[in-house]
């Protein structure tokens, strides 16, 4: 996991520079349609969000996003995350 950065006007600036290599990967090998991902910064978990038929979902958790767009959310400290996969962590530790 990486820090988290302000990104500037660059490529890959809604990619975790830590996640790179991974989506690139997925994208080379895979026919996934990713539209979003984020390592979590160390807070929440890591997100890979594709778009399955016409349903959205977190990859690694497999929960489904009822959103079309704005997947993300951002708390107080300025930290995106994905409601959904959060409360779905939350639940399984209790």
């Amino acid at each position: 996991m990486c820090r988290a950065v302000k990104y500037k006007n660059t490529s890959n600036v809604r990619i975790d520079k830590c996640m790179r290599k991974l989506i690139k990967n997925l994208k080379t090998y895979t026919n996934l349609e990713i539209v979003g991902c984020c390592c979590g910064h160390k807070k929440y978990p890591l997100t890979i969000i594709i778009k399955f038929d016409e349903e959205f979902l977190d990859l690694v958790s497999g929960v489904i996003i009822p959103r079309k767009r704005n997947f993300y959310k951002k708390d107080k400290q300025g930290y995106y995350f994905i409601p959904e996969v959060e409360n779905d962590r939350k639940q399984k530790e209790n």
